[in-house]
């Protein structure tokens, strides 16, 4: 129990200044009320007990008493004690990927049947049909980057758009790997809630690699090559970002291991973002409170 209370405080504990004003009322309705002090400055201290008829001091079940007590459980209420986290209501949710993939001449290479691009777009819709309801960015870079579409759970949208792109529509030619991650982290950024980075890409040239330190490192590249094919820039790329590479399989075995790598950065994400709320438990001082407002419908309750 001393552990769990071990974090207990007040969400706004300005709320107990109210304490003051509250004590000071009780105490001068307490003293205004006690028959001793009184009179005790007119009549002889030896007399005064055996000249006092009845109770000589106020009783504890008494309208100021029951109004003090009120007046301190509501606003220990609202000053909100809290001493539990509170989970966060999108502790289920999964945060945004931004799945950034090459449109290059090279990627219409067709050691992927039928192409490196269409084998991504391939990929892409499994990708999201494993993470139905997670909002998904796509960006499209060759020799810049360009963001094609912001955060958003439609998958349907995501894919139609990756169906438009095509080399021949990118302003330039080349390799602009580390704008095109610097894009995808500001746009995750935007979304508050962390996230991950898909990259789908053939090739990562050492102008590529150049600026991907400092980068942020929940990333995942998706190598589309052959299995035979050297992927000695992507392997400098994934150490550069400190990100895992996967390899392209003929079946669900690299769609399984993106899954499971974007989940795992989304539970990290959860478990970093989770608690940020403490759990107030000031309502449950509210019967005690209402129990002590019943009081004031007994006949005779008055307070001046």
């Amino acid at each position: 129990m001393i552990a769990a209370l071990a974090p207990f405080h007040f969400e706004r504990p300005l709320w107990l200044l109210a304490l003051i004003p509250a004590l000071a009322l009780w105490l001068i309705e307490r003293r205004s009320s006690d028959m001793l002090l009184r009179w005790q400055r007119v009549i002889d201290p030896a007399l005064l007990p055996h000249l006092i008829v009845g109770e000589t001091r106020p009783a504890i079940l008494s309208p100021i008493n029951a109004l003090m007590a009120g007046w301190l459980l509501t606003t220990i209420a609202v000053a909100g004690p809290a001493w539990q986290r509170e989970p966060s209501p999108f502790a289920e949710a999964k945060p945004a990927v931004a799945v950034v993939l090459k449109v290059a001449p090279s990627m219409l290479t067709e050691d992927l049947a039928p192409t490196r691009l269409d084998r991504a777009r391939q990929k892409l819709a499994d990708i999201l049909a494993a993470r139905e309801g997670a909002a998904t960015s796509l960006i499209a870079y060759a020799g810049s980057a360009h963001l094609v579409l912001p955060p958003t759970p439609d998958s349907a949208v995501v894919l139609d758009l990756a169906k438009a792109l095509a080399p021949g529509i990118m302003p330039r030619e080349g390799d602009d790997l580390a704008g095109a991650l610097a894009l995808a982290d500001r746009v995750l950024a935007g979304t508050g809630d962390g996230g991950s980075i898909l990259v789908m890409t053939d090739t990562a040239g050492p102008q590529a690699t150049t600026g991907l330190s400092g980068l942020r490192s929940a990333t995942t590249i998706l190598s589309l090559l052959p299995a035979e094919a050297e992927v000695g820039g992507l392997r400098e790329a994934a150490q550069a970002l400190g990100a895992s590479l996967v390899a392209t399989t003929a079946d669900q075995a690299d769609v399984v291991e993106i899954v499971r790598r974007l989940d795992r950065a989304d539970q990290a994400a959860s478990v970093a973002g989770e608690g940020r709320h403490w759990r107030e438990a000031g309502y449950w001082l509210t019967p005690l409170v209402a129990l002590l407002a019943l009081l004031w419908f007994r006949r005779g309750w008055v307070l001046r």
